[in-house]
């Protein structure tokens, strides 16, 4: 009976290849950013932008709550500028309008709170 050696073969030491894999992924998911914080870092860079940016009078929640048609003539009233569209979102149960206006060549989108729901 005859056996055959394969020559320079290396032996693995497979526990350990496990170690360093398992390191090696661990480091991987530390270094990588995590869902939360990229959400994080969209929603403040959103806040510094001028488009984003609302006026303090208009943050202001309506306790009676307005309809849509009230809260574009509002707005129309206090910008000035050309209403370009005009919708009524449900958020935290509260209906939301988001109104988005053209003045001096630029657009921003106003909310106004609407309605308890």
């Amino acid at each position: 009976m005859k056996r055959f050696v394969a020559i320079g073969s290396t032996s693995y030491d497979t526990w350990r290849m496990r170690s360093i894999l398992t390191l090696l992924v661990f480091a991987a998911m530390a270094l990588l950013p995590g869902r939360a914080a990229a959400f994080d870092l969209e929603q403040t860079l959103k806040e510094q932008h001028v488009q984003h940016q609302q006026d303090a009078e208009l943050r202001v929640a309506q306790s009676n709550g307005m309809t849509l048609a009230q809260a574009i003539e509002s707005i129309r009233s206090r910008t000035g500028g050309q209403i370009l569209s005009a919708e009524t979102r449900v958020q935290g149960g509260r209906e939301v309008h988001h109104i988005k206006v053209l003045k001096d060549g630029k657009v921003k989108t106003y909310k106004v709170n609407g309605r308890q729901r």
